[in-house]
């Protein structure tokens, strides 16, 4: 049986695509070290078929469909949000098992938009922007916030959700810019920040745009003067900032392989396991990227036993049943009925390390807790339910 992995391989995407195709490929080895799945017919070995999308609308869709001509019975994922969004309506028309493995547009998840056998195992930008606000708020006690948009659905959407956090927890907003994807030069941006004099500074920018603007960032001392804090962050971007410029930095990180010291054990000694996994075939440990596309394969494969059937109708029903719950590497979680997942740990919140306190090239955060549940998640309401 085949299951497609459609992924930028090339681009601007490729880094966080080649960790997003590792952890597919190795769900696709986990199922068939035990035989394969478990369908009423006998033992179902797993082909991944491998295609690169370019993260081009066009590229995307003609590799979709390719592969759906050579009889796939799933796919799964996306690094770049709007192909993921335009897979999804295909899907509305043509029922597949579709398991988009980026952080999709919150728009997309309105009810009459998200495909009937469509099922993210990541949420929107809202909820990274409101867990990255809730924490810079609640955890670390922060009152005036300077936000960095990027100027896209992406960083609006973490905007809003900013927002929505500063409103609930009494925070204000002494500042706020915008800097479109690709940005190299932050300096007048963080000319601003600097005299806008916030306690902390919220910046939605994401994988090469957060390396350029956490390195001026701390060029300019701005991380002697308030709390920096990166929305969203990943090991890769970690490990391409000099340890001083990561030194303190907080951020919400999907999944984080060392949670040896988390207070959850349960989930500390279920990342470990899927850590090694991951070492033993890699040779290095799971990026967060890497997380959501192992879990998106798991639960597409579990869709498949549970369903004791391909069928797409019957794959959704069988996600949905007693409740959506599900486990996974990062504890539990279960389906809502927008198809997004409802994490116990949505994420993680981290602290970035300086060179003193790394004991390894991989030792980049502290662990200092973690937020999720269905309150980290738009309302349902909102989004037409």
């Amino acid at each position: 049986m085949k299951v497609g992995i459609l992924l930028p391989l090339t681009g601007p995407f490729a880094a966080v695509a080649e960790t997003q195709k590792q952890g597919a490929l190795l769900a696709v080895d986990v199922v068939n070290q035990k035989g394969g799945l478990d369908m009423p017919w006998g033992k179902v070995k797993v082909e991944g078929v491998v295609a690169d999308d370019e993260s081009k609308l066009d590229v995307g869709v003609r590799r979709f469909r390719y592969m759906l001509s050579e009889g796939v019975k799933g796919v799964g994922g996306q690094t770049w949000a709007p192909l993921a969004y335009a897979i999804n309506a295909i899907v509305s028309r043509q029922p597949l098992p579709y398991f988009p493995v980026c952080v999709q547009a919150k728009e997309a998840f309105t009810k009459g938009k998200i495909a009937g056998s469509t099922f993210a195992a990541a949420y929107s930008p809202w909820t990274v922007g409101y867990m990255a606000g809730t924490a810079a708020v609640k955890k670390l006690g922060k009152k005036k916030i300077f936000f960095l948009a990027r100027s896209d659905s992406w960083g609006w959407d973490i905007r809003d959700g900013v927002y929505a956090a500063a409103k609930e927890y009494g925070a204000q907003i002494v500042g706020y810019d915008e800097a479109s994807l690709g940005t190299s030069d932050f300096t007048t941006i963080l000319q601003k920040v600097k005299a806008a004099k916030p306690d902390v500074f919220i910046a939605a920018q994401f994988a090469a745009d957060s390396v350029a603007l956490l390195k001026q960032a701390s060029q300019m001392g701005l991380n002697k003067e308030m709390t920096i804090f990166n929305a969203f962050i990943t090991n890769v971007v970690a490990k391409g900032l000099p340890p001083a410029a990561l030194e303190g930095v907080y951020a919400m990180h999907y999944f984080y392989y060392d949670l040896s010291g988390f207070e959850d054990k349960a989930v500390a000694e279920s990342a470990a396991q899927f850590t090694k996994l991951f070492r033993d075939k890699y040779g290095y440990p799971p990026d967060a990227y890497a997380a959501i596309a192992y879990i998106a394969y798991m639960e597409m494969f579990r869709g498949y036993e549970h369903a004791k059937s391909f069928d797409a109708d019957k794959v959704s029903a069988a996600l949905m049943a007693d409740g959506g719950k599900f486990d996974s590497v990062k504890g539990p979680a279960k389906w809502r009925e927008d198809h997004q997942a409802d994490f116990k740990y949505a994420a993680f919140l981290v602290k970035g390390k300086g060179a003193a306190e790394q004991k390894n090239e991989w030792d980049l955060f502290t662990v200092e807790g973690a937020m999720g549940g269905n309150e980290v998640l738009p309302p349902l309401k909102e989004l037409g339910y």
